[in-house]
């Protein structure tokens, strides 16, 4: 459970960067971030926040009373330190950088990351990818004929994923370390009206 309240930490000082959010905004921003498998419920959102009040990582600023509630809506902002603990948490590079739940969050923030630190990390989770990769492999030949129908589609599918992530992982570091490779800034170079 500390991993997921660091996880939300993290994304919180992010999303918190942008500017000031209250409680349901920044809910509704993580959710959308987390993806649709892992939602966020106020009772994981609200200790975090607390927490990092406790830390003055954050500062709460009470806004006008709202006509519906009448009571007034409490706004979230980042605090200096709040800054500092958000570049150090993105500039870490070990083993929790690449883990599931942290590297989606670490992702969503690359933007503000210096390009050696997003090269590290890219690398350590498609390493740690490729090993769970190929035990998932080992395992499935091994189970192959012990298995009925239904589970061998869905080892198969769990390969599958794998194996795309894999790709979609090698294609980013490809991109860093070659920009003109990189689909998106070529469209942008190019003057394609799709690029972004």
């Amino acid at each position: 459970m500390a991993r997921r309240a660091e996880t939300i930490e993290l994304a919180v000082l992010g999303l918190l960067h942008e500017g000031p959010m209250h409680g349901y905004e920044l809910r509704k921003r993580l959710n959308l971030m987390l993806g649709w498998g892992r939602v966020l419920s106020y009772g994981s959102l609200y200790p975090t926040l607390k927490k990092m009040l406790r830390a003055h990582l954050i500062e709460e600023e009470t806004a006008s009373v709202t006509p519906v509630t009448r009571r007034p809506r409490i706004v979230y902002r980042v605090t200096e330190s709040g800054h500092r603990e958000f570049e150090r948490l993105m500039s870490e590079v070990g083993p929790t950088a690449w883990e599931d739940d942290n590297f989606d969050i670490r992702f969503a923030f690359f933007g503000r990351t210096d390009m050696e630190i997003r090269l590290r990390v890219l690398e350590g989770r498609r390493t740690r990818l490729q090993e769970r990769l190929d035990r998932i492999q080992r395992e499935l030949s091994m189970t192959q004929a012990e298995v009925d129908r239904y589970a061998g589609e869905l080892q198969r599918h769990g390969v599958e994923q794998v194996e795309r992530e894999v790709r979609w992982l090698s294609d980013l570091i490809n991109a860093e370390r070659n920009p003109a490779t990189d689909p998106i800034q070529r469209s942008a170079v190019e003057g394609d009206p799709h690029a972004s």
